[in-house]
């Protein structure tokens, strides 16, 4: 990964200074598709799944799913690989909502990683 960054100073001969700052990120989990995307008619039955697929070297166990609001979304996890060696998990949200009109929440996962005790998938 690779960020710049622009530093605004009071120096009169550098009055601005980049910044590169890089490094190695690991993958922790893959998520596919990364977001949810929940759109329809009013009315409709409105639901999708998201898989989420531990990686070898980050083994992790997901131990609650919450919603951060919740009103307008059911969901469920299934474990859809027990047998596997870290797992892996499917996450499905069902529109709640029966009359037009956006809303926006957060499915929020509880892990036993202490690298990533939480996972957020964000449905739209």
């Amino acid at each position: 990964m690779k960020k710049t960054a622009s530093v605004y100073t009071n120096d009169k001969n550098r009055s601005q200074v980049g910044l590169v700052i890089s490094g190695r990120v690991d993958k922790f989990v893959t998520i596919r598709p990364k977001h949810i995307n929940l759109r329809g008619y009013a009315g409709d039955t409105i639901n999708a799944s998201v898989s989420l697929i531990p990686e070898k070297k980050y083994p992790f166990k997901i131990l609650k799913v919450s919603a951060q609001d919740g009103n307008n979304i059911k969901f469920q996890l299934a474990d859809i690989e027990p047998s596997a060696a870290n797992g892996a998990y499917e996450v499905t949200v069902e529109n709640l909502k029966q009359d037009t009109g956006r809303y926006f929440d957060t499915i929020i996962l509880e892990t036993d990683s202490k690298i990533r005790p939480q996972l957020k998938i964000k449905p739209f």
